[in-house]
């Protein structure tokens, strides 16, 4: 599993030119599945996220963590994370999951993070989707545990 989580001021995406997911302050998480993956593995990854103190306290440290600043989530399923241009010059996804798995794996992860965010907003799991954000910072942290 790999999160490429970005701290975003805002961002949306759509599908067919119509915004189906939006977000104020918090994070942008693209999320890669491979057939390896779990829903105790995806336990892990949303507890880090969950967790990941990357907004800045009252003295510009990155101290705080979602919650405490209110924030919302985007998640946005992307097999192409799993990439690999190690030969060549066109990517091989053979290591990103099946579909069925990895749709699976990605309500399960929605699910479970609107269980301790108040606004969990998605992308369409397999859809041609045009993401827009203005990142904070910028910060992007790849997430692989």
């Amino acid at each position: 599993m790999k999160f490429v989580v970005q701290r975003v001021n805002h961002a949306n995406v759509k599908v067919d030119g119509n915004v189906i997911g939006k977000i104020g302050k918090g994070f942008l998480v693209f999320i890669g599945v491979s057939n390896e993956d779990t829903k105790e593995i995806a336990d892990k990854y949303i507890k880090k996220l969950i967790g990941l103190r990357i907004f800045d306290d009252e003295n510009g440290k990155t101290n705080l963590a979602l919650k405490d600043v209110g924030g919302e989530l985007l998640l946005v399923s992307q097999f192409t994370l799993y990439a690999d241009c190690s030969h060549g010059n066109r990517p091989s996804f053979v290591n990103a999951g099946k579909p069925d798995l990895a749709n699976e794996l990605y309500e399960y992860i929605i699910a479970e993070c609107k269980k301790q965010v108040d606004v969990v907003e998605t992308g369409e799991f397999g859809a041609d989707m045009k993401v827009e954000l203005e990142n904070d910072g910028p910060f992007t942290i790849v997430l692989e545990l």
